[in-house]
């Protein structure tokens, strides 16, 4: 099984070693040049550049009002800090409403540094991860609770609960991964229905929210250090600073419990 010393630059080849060789991954987010080197030399796999910061860089309610230039800054700096993980940047809302306008947008996220863009829901986006993944960009599919899908959801809510939610979100998953999407994140999930996406799954899963069946974790980097941004703390939110004692502690303490299974346990999942 591969390890962590093992892997000198995270590739799409190396991510789909990985799930099939079962090693976890292990995503965090970042939004600038310090915290990135401080991910990249602490475990970290995947560096996500995340519209989250929407809410706990700029103060936001939400994730809607982050532009492409918000989202191309914050990809430039974080790429600066990273030499082994592979960078992630999220298409922010509407910015991919066309595949013309998805291209445009991933353009200058990659052309910033990023190595895949990330992109929520199925529908007409698998038009967009066709059309992206065909012309050799990198795609990271989003499912389940779709932050940019905010107003229509009603709030951050669960997804998959019932039968028939559940069975539209294992076609999207599938959906997704024959579109051409390389990794797929899985939010806030019931974690019987996101472990058996997973081992249906041709792609590696990344829960958050998911429970421990997924093939690795994301967190956003403010609730692993355990900084109020004044939003509600969901459920499976881990303050790893008190156990780390240092930044560089948390994100190793962090990594350290995705890759030994700890971490989901079920008081962090749904």
């Amino acid at each position: 099984m591969s390890t962590h010393a093992e892997i000198k630059k995270w590739t799409l080849p190396a991510l789909a070693a990985a799930k099939r060789e079962g090693r976890r991954l292990v995503m965090l987010t970042a939004y600038d040049h310090g915290f990135a080197r401080a991910a990249d030399l602490n475990g970290v796999d995947l560096v996500l550049v995340g519209d989250s910061l929407g809410m706990v860089v700029q103060g936001r309610g939400s994730t809607l009002p982050v532009t492409v230039a918000d989202m191309t800054y914050h990809t430039e700096v974080v790429a600066r800090g990273l030499q082994r993980a592979m960078l992630v940047s999220d298409l922010p809302f509407q910015s991919d409403a066309t595949p013309e306008r998805a291209l445009q947008a991933s353009i200058a996220l990659l052309q910033a540094g990023a190595e895949m863009v990330k992109l929520e829901g199925a529908g007409h986006k698998l038009e967009v991860i066709r059309f992206l993944a065909e012309r050799d960009i990198p795609v990271c599919s989003h499912l389940g609770l779709t932050p940019q899908s905010v107003l229509k959801l009603g709030g951050y809510k669960v997804q998959g609960r019932d039968e028939q939610a559940a069975a539209q979100l294992r076609a999207d998953a599938a959906a997704v991964a024959e579109a051409g999407a390389s990794l797929l994140v899985l939010e806030c999930v019931p974690s019987t229905l996101a472990a058996a996406i997973t081992s249906a799954s041709a792609i590696p899963t990344i829960g958050i929210g998911a429970g421990p069946g997924c093939d690795g974790q994301v967190l956003v980097l403010h609730d692993l250090l355990g900084l109020d941004s004044g939003h509600r703390k969901p459920k499976f939110v881990k303050d790893f600073l008190a156990q780390g004692g240092s930044v560089a502690g948390a994100i190793a303490a962090y990594a350290a419990a995705v890759r030994d299974g700890s971490f989901p346990d079920a008081e962090h999942s749904y």
